[in-house]
């Protein structure tokens, strides 16, 4: 079972860039209210999807860098990563089905 990993402008590059697995970044807030929402879908995708996809969050006020590189500038804005490449971006409070689609594709 994984866990929603925190990510920081220290550990990104690692646990994003040299991911030899599919990852999910939420880029979020904590005082954005769909950002919230999104909290129970992304959990449980974690623990669901175990070893086969990395979930994982952006705080876009302690990773202004992070965000700004990707050119987040909506929340929540999730993109999702292989093989260090943004593969796919969404805009908005997302059903969980949608979002483990969009996995699926990438781990084919």
């Amino acid at each position: 079972m994984s866990e929603v990993v925190e990510l920081t402008e220290d550990n990104f590059d690692e646990v994003v860039l040299r991911s030899q697995i599919p990852v999910l970044i939420d880029f979020w807030s904590p005082t954005c209210g769909p950002c919230r929402a999104l909290v129970p879908i992304l959990e449980e995708l974690a623990h669901e999807n175990g070893d086969l996809a990395l979930i994982a969050k952006v705080n876009v006020f302690e990773c202004t860098a992070i965000a700004g590189k990707y050119g987040v500038s909506m929340l929540p804005t999730i993109l999702f990563f292989l093989n260090g490449t943004v593969a796919q971006r969404m805009v908005g409070v997302q059903s969980k089905d949608k979002l483990q689609e969009a996995l699926d594709e990438l781990e084919d």
